[in-house]
């Protein structure tokens, strides 16, 4: 495998975990990292610890202190040349995150392009972050919003998307005023330490600081962040374990939580639905990421006249889904990010039987070259349900869909909102009567609600996010900017008087 893409992207053999505007020397444990495709070695990162984490939290915090003073619209310009920066070095980062986390090359190159969109994004924000007039009761007096910089953000990730979901909530940080301290997962590194790199070099010394990096273990690192209150705002992606833990702790010292949490996404197919279109909808949603997506397809809730229909239409499909090397340019899924991943699918396939699920196609590891044998590769995978088992209610981060025949749409809406999550859900269905109602108050619970289209593959225009154990967070577009900074009212006189509120009356007045 060509690995030259390394070198451009300024990624040595052995690097280090911390970044406060300089990479400090770190001494933390050697952290090996191996490649899902193959379960090769292709770096060491020299691991952090809280004194290293205390020096990045402490020059991010310095760095705002005069960001915070720069035009948003001079902030918007060095976005927009980072974002130029993440066009030039798309495909190396592309190939990056193939090889590091697993992904097709055509996903890889996708989430670099939504670094660039998101980009885009900011810099028009830079301009348009917009307070509110409001009149006033008194007589000569106005009121306004306006919103400030928040601070440092803190910025944790999860390794399935390793470099899009930091440039969602830095981008926009950084045209709110903010800096940010990023800590990565630690099965996807060395994406963190290019992406640190790429904008570091376009912030030049004196606003470099303003990407603090922290690699290292939760209990260190990621303790010292939940607790520092230098940190306002934690953006934390994850499982909705981790979010338990997240949550309360920020909470305690009154810091904030963005919580972008786990997902069990469902997908109705009604019997006037085009199955055609359906099934090419289901198995992006279902099979994409090897199924590692939190917008993953995991469950299919069809009615009961087109079920068998589709069932077969899937089984058809889901046999075209080449599994192997995520670079070759056949494959549609590639690895599990690792072998924990891959037994966590064999409990759930072993679950899925043992409760009365019948398994229609895939179920078992797949067969791969030699070359492939240290990587963990499944079979994508349909469950046929009569119910909703216990362990459809879960989310398993693997290829696996459940088909669970329904009677009606009002049976389909119940079974959607009957999780624990509420990330995202879709209908599909020709009757606009079905479509407003699954999109109506009484219908989807889940931030994302969709027509006749999947679950997965969000636009950054629109914000991400979901209700429930999904944590209730919303990054990337729309109106999110608002939860990186603060907001504040204010209200002038600019009268001769001083009227008092509730008519109250004081001394000779």
């Amino acid at each position: 495998m060509d690995l030259s893409f390394l070198a451009e992207l300024g990624l040595d053999k052995t690097v280090s975990g911390a970044f406060d505007g300089t990479w400090r020397k770190t001494k933390g444990d050697a952290l090996t990292v191996r490649s899902p495709i193959d379960g090769s070695t292709i770096g060491t990162v020299q691991m952090a610890d809280a004194k290293d984490y205390a020096a990045v939290s402490k020059a991010a915090h310095a760095a705002f202190l005069r960001w915070r003073e720069l035009p948003a619209p001079k902030r918007g310009d060095y976005v927009r040349r980072i974002g130029n920066a993440f066009r030039e070095h798309k495909e190396a980062l592309g190939k990056l995150v193939s090889l590091e986390a697993g992904k097709i090359l055509q996903e890889g190159l996708g989430e670099a392009q939504e670094c660039i969109d998101i980009a885009d994004f900011a810099v028009g924000l830079s301009r348009q972050l917009y307070g509110l007039t409001i009149a006033s009761e008194r007589p000569n007096h106005h009121m306004r919003e306006t919103w400030h910089p928040l601070g440092t953000v803190g910025v944790i990730t999860a390794f399935n998307f390793p470099i899009a979901v930091w440039a969602w909530n830095s981008m926009l940080a950084l045209v709110c005023g903010d800096s940010c301290v990023w800590k990565p997962s630690l099965k996807t590194p060395l994406c963190a330490i290019a992406m640190t790199k790429i904008a570091a070099a376009v912030l030049g010394k004196e606003w470099a600081p303003l990407v603090g990096l922290i690699i290292g273990p939760d209990l260190t690192v990621g303790s010292a962040m939940l607790d520092d209150p230098a940190i306002p705002l934690v953006s934390a992606t994850g499982s909705t374990r981790m979010g338990r833990i997240v949550g309360p702790r920020v909470a305690q010292r009154f810091g904030r939580s963005l919580l972008e949490l786990g997902g069990n996404n469902a997908i109705a197919v009604m019997d006037d639905a085009d199955l055609s279109l359906a099934v090419r909808g289901i198995v992006f949603g279902a099979v994409g990421t090897a199924g590692q997506r939190c917008t993953t397809t995991r469950r299919l809730l069809v009615h009961e006249k087109v079920v068998d229909d589709l069932q077969a239409r899937l089984v058809k499909a889901y046999a075209q889904c080449t599994i192997g090397n995520p670079f070759d340019k056949k494959t549609l899924v590639g690895p599990l990010i690792d072998e924990a991943s891959a037994k966590a699918f064999d409990h759930a396939v072993a679950a899925a039987k043992e409760q009365g699920g019948t398994i229609v196609r895939g179920g078992k590891r797949a067969k791969v070259p030699a070359s492939l044998k240290g990587g963990a590769y499944v079979e994508p995978t349909i469950v046929r349900c009569d119910s909703m088992l216990p362990i459809v209610r879960e989310e398993t981060f693997a290829p696996i869909l459940y088909i669970v025949p329904v009677k009606s749409l009002d049976e389909a809406i119940a079974m959607n909102n009957d999780v624990p999550q509420g990330l995202s859900s879709s209908i599909f269905t020709n009757n606009v009567r079905c479509a407003e109602r699954f999109l109506s108050s009484i219908g989807s619970d889940c931030g994302i609600a969709n027509v006749n289209i999947g679950t997965s593959g969000a636009e950054i225009g629109g914000a991400f996010g979901g209700e429930k154990e999904t944590g209730g967070g919303r990054e990337s577009g729309s109106d999110s900017w608002k939860v990186y900074m603060r907001r504040q009212t204010s209200t002038v006189n600019w009268g001769t008087s001083l009227p008092l509120a509730q008519g109250i009356k004081f001394g000779d007045e």
